[in-house]
C-alpha cells in the first residue's frame, strides 16, 4: 500500500523555481516528495512531465501529484489523458478545496506565470487539507471515470 502522505511533483523548465518551493513547503509538512524535475532551466515539453507525474499517481506509487507550468493548463491536460487521473488547474484556494471535496481529484495543476509564491502555497496547502466528502459526488466522479 502506498505511504498516504507520498507526492509526486513534477513540472516544466517555466515552473522550476515554485516546484521547488512546494516541494520544501510540503515536506514540512511531512509528505514524502518525489521531485521528478527537471532541475535545469533548458526549455521542456510539458506534456512529458505531466504524464511522467501523472503516472506515478495513477499506479498508486504516490498518493497526489502536483504539476506546474507557466498556466497550468497544458500540463494539466497532459496528466488528465491517463486513466484514473482527476487533475484540476487552481489559481485560487476555493477552487482548490473544490476539486478535492466535490471531484476527488488527485492531482492539482497550477501556473507559474499566473500565480505567486504566497497564493500557490495556500492552494496547495487547501488541495492537500481537504477530504473528499463522497455522497452525491461519488456518483459523479463514477461518471467521470466511465
Amino acid at each position: 500500500m502506498t505511504n498516504t502522505k507520498r507526492i509526486v511533483l513534477s513540472s516544466d523548465h517555466a515552473a522550476i523555481d515554485l516546484r521547488q518551493a512546494v516541494a520544501k513547503h510540503i515536506a514540512a509538512q511531512g509528505w514524502d516528495v518525489v521531485d521528478i524535475g527537471p532541475t535545469t532551466p533548458e526549455s521542456t515539453h510539458y506534456p512529458l512531465h505531466g504524464q511522467a507525474a501523472a503516472e506515478r499517481v495513477a499506479s498508486g506509487d504516490c498518493t497526489l501529484g502536483i504539476i506546474l507550468c507557466g498556466t497550468g493548463q497544458g500540463i494539466m491536460m497532459a496528466a488528465n489523458k491517463v486513466k484514473g487521473i482527476r487533475c484540476g488547474v487552481c489559481s485560487d484556494v476555493f477552487s482548490a478545496r473544490m476539486i478535492r471535496q466535490h471531484n476527488d481529484a488527485n492531482m492539482l495543476s497550477l501556473g507559474a506565470r499566473v500565480v505567486g509564491e504566497g497564493l500557490a502555497l495556500d492552494i496547495v496547502d487547501a488541495f492537500l487539507n481537504a477530504e473528499f466528502e463522497g455522497g452525491r459526488h461519488a456518483t459523479r466522479v463514477d461518471m467521470i471515470e466511465a
